[in-house]
Protein backbone atom coordinates (compact mmCIF):
# COMPACT_ATOMS: atom_id res chain seq x y z
CA UNK A 1 0.00 0.00 0.00
CA UNK A 2 1.15 3.49 -0.85
CA UNK A 3 1.07 6.56 1.04
CA UNK A 4 -1.53 7.93 -1.33
CA UNK A 5 -3.76 4.68 -0.26
CA UNK A 6 -2.69 5.49 3.59
CA UNK A 7 -3.89 9.23 3.38
CA UNK A 8 -7.17 7.86 2.04
CA UNK A 9 -7.35 6.07 4.59
CA UNK A 10 -6.90 8.70 7.39
CA UNK A 11 -8.76 11.67 5.75
CA UNK A 12 -11.70 8.51 6.27
CA UNK A 13 -10.99 7.87 9.65
CA UNK A 14 -11.04 11.97 10.07
CA UNK A 15 -14.89 11.99 8.63
CA UNK A 16 -16.09 9.26 10.16
CA UNK A 17 -15.30 11.42 13.99
CA UNK A 18 -18.01 13.40 12.95
CA UNK A 19 -20.47 10.55 14.01
CA UNK A 20 -19.99 11.40 17.28
CA UNK A 21 -22.02 14.77 16.62
CA UNK A 22 -25.21 13.35 15.61
CA UNK A 23 -27.45 13.44 18.33
CA UNK A 24 -30.03 10.08 18.64
CA UNK A 25 -33.48 10.65 20.43
CA UNK A 26 -32.78 7.62 22.38
CA UNK A 27 -30.91 8.46 25.81
CA UNK A 28 -28.66 6.21 27.80
CA UNK A 29 -29.82 3.84 30.27
CA UNK A 30 -30.58 5.28 33.22
CA UNK A 31 -29.75 8.84 32.11
CA UNK A 32 -31.44 12.12 30.73
CA UNK A 33 -28.08 12.39 28.02
CA UNK A 34 -29.29 11.31 24.53
CA UNK A 35 -26.94 9.13 22.67
CA UNK A 36 -24.60 10.01 20.04
CA UNK A 37 -24.73 7.73 16.81
CA UNK A 38 -21.32 6.32 17.62
CA UNK A 39 -22.17 5.42 20.93
CA UNK A 40 -25.14 3.86 18.94
CA UNK A 41 -22.63 1.81 16.57
CA UNK A 42 -20.61 0.32 19.79
CA UNK A 43 -22.72 -0.45 21.43
CA UNK A 44 -24.19 -2.74 18.72
CA UNK A 45 -21.22 -4.04 17.78
CA UNK A 46 -20.71 -5.43 21.37
CA UNK A 47 -24.77 -6.68 21.71
CA UNK A 48 -23.48 -8.83 18.53
CA UNK A 49 -20.34 -10.45 20.06
CA UNK A 50 -22.45 -11.28 23.14
CA UNK A 51 -25.82 -12.19 21.06
CA UNK A 52 -24.55 -13.93 18.40
CA UNK A 53 -25.73 -17.44 20.18
CA UNK A 54 -29.26 -16.37 19.59
CA UNK A 55 -29.37 -15.39 16.02
CA UNK A 56 -31.74 -17.72 14.07
CA UNK A 57 -29.12 -18.96 11.73
CA UNK A 58 -25.39 -19.46 11.52
CA UNK A 59 -23.77 -15.90 11.07
CA UNK A 60 -20.17 -14.44 10.13
CA UNK A 61 -19.96 -12.62 12.77
CA UNK A 62 -17.35 -10.42 11.83
CA UNK A 63 -19.57 -9.33 9.05
CA UNK A 64 -22.06 -8.21 11.53
CA UNK A 65 -20.14 -6.47 13.22
CA UNK A 66 -18.90 -4.50 10.50
CA UNK A 67 -22.43 -3.73 9.55
CA UNK A 68 -23.06 -2.48 12.72
CA UNK A 69 -20.16 -0.14 13.07
CA UNK A 70 -20.79 1.30 9.21
CA UNK A 71 -24.84 1.52 8.88
CA UNK A 72 -25.00 5.33 10.54
CA UNK A 73 -22.40 6.67 8.35
CA UNK A 74 -24.41 8.01 6.33
CA UNK A 75 -25.85 10.20 8.60
CA UNK A 76 -23.02 12.29 8.89
CA UNK A 77 -24.80 13.53 5.88
CA UNK A 78 -28.48 12.20 5.82
CA UNK A 79 -28.90 12.97 9.54
CA UNK A 80 -30.71 10.94 12.31
CA UNK A 81 -34.27 9.57 11.40
CA UNK A 82 -36.51 9.04 14.39
CA UNK A 83 -38.09 5.34 14.19
CA UNK A 84 -41.20 6.88 15.09
CA UNK A 85 -41.37 9.97 13.06
CA UNK A 86 -44.20 9.35 10.58
CA UNK A 87 -43.69 13.00 9.40
CA UNK A 88 -40.51 11.96 7.28
CA UNK A 89 -39.37 9.31 4.48
CA UNK A 90 -37.72 6.41 6.17
CA UNK A 91 -36.67 4.75 3.16
CA UNK A 92 -34.77 7.84 1.49
CA UNK A 93 -32.45 4.79 0.35
CA UNK A 94 -31.38 7.70 -2.84
CA UNK A 95 -30.23 10.27 -0.42
CA UNK A 96 -28.47 7.97 1.71
CA UNK A 97 -26.85 5.78 -0.98
CA UNK A 98 -25.38 9.37 -1.97
CA UNK A 99 -23.70 9.52 1.10
CA UNK A 100 -22.56 5.76 1.88
CA UNK A 101 -20.66 6.97 -1.56
CA UNK A 102 -18.88 10.10 -0.90
CA UNK A 103 -18.11 8.67 2.56
CA UNK A 104 -16.72 5.22 2.04
CA UNK A 105 -14.98 6.61 -1.43
CA UNK A 106 -13.08 8.86 0.66
CA UNK A 107 -10.88 5.04 0.92
CA UNK A 108 -9.12 3.42 -1.48
CA UNK A 109 -11.66 2.16 -4.40
CA UNK A 110 -11.07 -1.50 -2.59
CA UNK A 111 -11.86 -0.94 0.57
CA UNK A 112 -14.82 1.69 -0.27
CA UNK A 113 -16.44 -1.03 -2.45
CA UNK A 114 -16.49 -3.67 0.36
CA UNK A 115 -17.82 -1.24 2.95
CA UNK A 116 -20.65 0.35 0.33
CA UNK A 117 -21.36 -3.43 -0.26
CA UNK A 118 -21.69 -4.08 3.41
CA UNK A 119 -24.03 -1.38 4.09
CA UNK A 120 -26.41 -2.07 1.39
CA UNK A 121 -27.16 -5.79 2.50
CA UNK A 122 -27.50 -4.48 5.77
CA UNK A 123 -30.02 -1.93 4.12
CA UNK A 124 -31.80 -4.57 2.19
CA UNK A 125 -31.80 -6.70 5.31
CA UNK A 126 -32.46 -10.00 3.49
CA UNK A 127 -28.83 -12.19 5.09
CA UNK A 128 -28.77 -14.33 8.05
CA UNK A 129 -26.04 -11.44 9.00
CA UNK A 130 -28.27 -8.35 7.92
CA UNK A 131 -31.09 -9.74 9.66
CA UNK A 132 -29.29 -10.18 12.89
CA UNK A 133 -27.61 -6.57 12.86
CA UNK A 134 -30.79 -5.38 12.31
CA UNK A 135 -32.34 -7.43 15.28
CA UNK A 136 -29.72 -4.77 17.45
CA UNK A 137 -30.17 -2.05 15.66
CA UNK A 138 -33.73 -1.78 16.78
CA UNK A 139 -33.28 -4.26 20.28
CA UNK A 140 -30.86 -1.57 21.78
CA UNK A 141 -33.44 1.39 22.37
CA UNK A 142 -36.11 -1.00 23.23
CA UNK A 143 -33.35 -1.56 26.21
CA UNK A 144 -32.52 2.45 26.69
CA UNK A 145 -36.33 3.35 26.85
CA UNK A 146 -37.30 0.70 29.34
CA UNK A 147 -34.50 2.03 31.49
CA UNK A 148 -35.70 5.84 31.54
CA UNK A 149 -39.20 4.57 32.62
CA UNK A 150 -40.66 4.94 28.78
CA UNK A 151 -37.97 7.51 27.39
CA UNK A 152 -39.00 8.56 23.59
CA UNK A 153 -42.22 6.53 23.99
CA UNK A 154 -43.42 8.45 26.92
CA UNK A 155 -42.20 11.58 25.52
CA UNK A 156 -43.61 11.83 22.19
CA UNK A 157 -46.44 9.48 22.55
CA UNK A 158 -46.12 6.52 20.77
CA UNK A 159 -48.41 3.58 21.69
CA UNK A 160 -47.96 -0.13 22.14
CA UNK A 161 -49.03 -0.90 18.65
CA UNK A 162 -46.67 1.14 16.84
CA UNK A 163 -43.74 -0.36 19.18
CA UNK A 164 -44.72 -3.94 18.22
CA UNK A 165 -44.57 -2.71 14.44
CA UNK A 166 -41.13 -1.28 14.72
CA UNK A 167 -39.59 -4.32 17.09
CA UNK A 168 -40.92 -7.15 14.79
CA UNK A 169 -38.04 -7.13 13.07
CA UNK A 170 -36.12 -8.53 15.42
CA UNK A 171 -37.75 -11.78 15.47
CA UNK A 172 -36.53 -11.86 11.85
CA UNK A 173 -32.78 -12.28 13.79
CA UNK A 174 -33.80 -13.73 16.94
CA UNK A 175 -36.74 -15.37 17.85
CA UNK A 176 -35.28 -15.59 21.47
CA UNK A 177 -34.18 -12.45 21.65
CA UNK A 178 -37.93 -11.12 20.16
CA UNK A 179 -39.41 -13.37 22.89
CA UNK A 180 -37.47 -11.51 25.31
CA UNK A 181 -38.59 -7.69 23.57
CA UNK A 182 -42.26 -8.66 23.41
CA UNK A 183 -42.40 -9.69 26.92
CA UNK A 184 -40.51 -6.20 27.91
CA UNK A 185 -43.04 -4.30 25.90
CA UNK A 186 -45.65 -6.38 27.17
CA UNK A 187 -44.59 -5.76 30.68
CA UNK A 188 -44.08 -1.65 30.11
CA UNK A 189 -48.10 -1.49 29.51
CA UNK A 190 -48.68 -3.25 32.74
CA UNK A 191 -46.26 -0.69 34.81
CA UNK A 192 -47.70 2.29 33.00
CA UNK A 193 -44.36 3.25 30.77
CA UNK A 194 -46.40 2.43 27.61
CA UNK A 195 -50.00 3.03 26.42
CA UNK A 196 -52.33 1.31 23.93
CA UNK A 197 -54.18 2.59 21.39
CA UNK A 198 -53.10 6.09 21.22
CA UNK A 199 -51.81 6.43 17.57
CA UNK A 200 -53.68 9.08 15.74
CA UNK A 201 -52.18 8.23 12.31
Amino acid sequence: MNIEQLQKQVDFIHEIDKLKYIQRKTRLFNSTRTENDAEHSWHLALMAVVLSGHSNQEIDLLKVIKMLLIHDLVEIDAGDIFLYDTAVNHTNTEAELAAARRIFGLLPSEQADELILIWEEFEAGETAEAKFARAMDRFEPLLQNRSNNGGTWKEFNVPYEKVVEKKSIIKEGSQVLWNYAKKLIDNSVEEGILQKGTDTD
